[in-house]
């Protein structure tokens, strides 16, 4: 797809009739309605300078009413591989475990790298067209493709620079050990684009936790990096690699804040008192869940891990690539199917459930009161067809405008 934005403005601007959420408004404790009002709205150098009382008659850009919101990000999606700009192809049944989709990356990683530059682009744009201006990407590091993907994912973002932005995960696809990829990793853990030090499925791929979970850690200590692991095992070795992460951890607080388990299926197997248990761990440890939500019919404790102060991320991970025939590439759909599946069904509780497309920015707080957008926050907005953030999760509303930095796109 073409790209769905036209640049508009860039550097000092005025935005007016933007709506912004004020407050709440109550029948007895209860939330029934969400107050807006119109407003506009200063650009000056890639943040927001002021927000004033609006002026229908300003010489401005005119939002027409729309609604302004955090601009998305998704927390855990592979722009390196994807099938997205190719002709359709659904998955195939004879592929069924990693080491099978392993065997077959092998096979088709050549011939996709040609195109990878482009594909990658195609799928920003893609992203973009939901409201996403910013992501945690990881790419492969095999010794198939080595630090090509790297190379060609680095080309697309500064094709997208003004309209995009992504933080990189080097990810051992083909594990660490089970194809030769420590010295691949230990090569792109060198390099500054490179923020995370990625990891799968420790036990299953590499037959050993502790040998994979050390290198890990330790390339991580070494660089200055945070770790994102890929953990799709359940049971005793999935929890086993979650408890490790926690106590390296603990043993190491520079990796505090820094430190995820992606996808984390393991503890969607758990009883309530295992679920409260293991969240107040990632806590105090301050290790984070990235999610993709529903995945295969397991269901993660969200509202558990949310309870108890774990830093949970979402993201849409495959969109419609040879590992998902799924994933639409929207935030705001992320967030209305968690409010589905956890039954947020109120005023307020969707309001809340805003916080997983914006990454637990919200214009209210819990109490009603604005705390964004405020006068020096970065200009990462959306103006969306909504008449508040509730409608916009339940109804999935259309992003008509999104700006990063101060650059102003809107769809053309």
């Amino acid at each position: 797809m073409q790209s769905p934005y036209q640049l508009v403005a860039k550097g000092n601007f005025l935005l007016k009739n933007v709506r912004l959420e004020t407050g709440f408004e109550y029948d007895n404790q209860d939330v029934i309605h969400t107050k807006t009002d119109l407003f506009c709205i200063e650009i000056e150098n890639g943040k927001i300078k002021s927000i004033q009382p609006n002026d229908a008659k300003a010489k401005a850009f005119d939002a027409e009413g729309k609604l302004m919101l955090p601009a998305f990000k998704d927390m855990h999606i592979h722009l390196d591989k994807t099938l997205y700009g190719l002709p359709w192809q659904a998955l195939s049944p004879k592929r069924r475990s990693v080491k099978d989709m392993i065997a077959y990356e092998q096979e088709i990683i050549p011939e996709l790298l040609k195109t990878s530059v482009k594909r990658a682009e195609e799928l920003i744009d893609l992203i973009q067209s939901y409201g996403t201006n910013y992501a945690r990407t990881h790419f492969n590091i095999d010794p198939t493709s080595g630090l090509k993907s790297l190379e060609n994912l680095e080309k697309a973002l500064d094709n997208k620079k003004d309209s995009f932005k992504a933080e990189l995960v080097a990810f051992p696809q083909h594990g660490v050990y089970y194809t030769d990829s420590a010295p691949l990793m230990k090569e792109a853990a060198q390099l500054k684009s490179v923020g995370f030090i990625g990891g799968l499925d420790p036990l299953s791929i590499d037959g050993s936790i502790e040998k994979v979970m050390d290198f890990t850690v330790q390339l991580a200590l070494d660089h200055h990096k945070g770790i994102d692991i890929h953990l799709h095992e359940a049971g005793e070795s999935g929890m086993k690699t979650i408890q490790y992460l926690i106590d390296k951890a603990n043993e190491n607080p520079q990796l505090q804040g820094k430190t995820f388990v992606s996808h984390a299926f393991a503890l969607a197997h758990l009883n309530q008192k295992e679920a409260d248990e293991i969240s107040e761990k990632l806590a105090a440890a301050k290790v984070g869940i990235a999610s993709s939500v529903p995945f295969r019919g397991k269901v993660m404790p969200i509202p558990t891990l949310k309870k108890h102060g774990v830093n949970v991320l979402i993201g849409n991970d495959n969109v419609q690539d040879y590992w998902s025939t799924f994933g639409s590439g929207n935030m705001l759909q992320k967030a209305n199917l968690i409010a589905e599946l956890y039954g947020y069904a109120t005023e307020f509780d969707l309001s809340r459930t805003l916080q997983f497309a914006t990454q637990n920015i919200l214009p209210l707080n819990d109490k009603g009161e604005q705390q964004w957008p405020k006068s020096g926050d970065a200009a990462n907005i959306v103006l969306v067809d909504a008449s508040c953030s509730a409608e916009a999760v339940s109804r999935i509303s259309n992003v008509e405008a999104l700006m990063n930095e101060g650059n102003l796109f809107w769809k053309s």
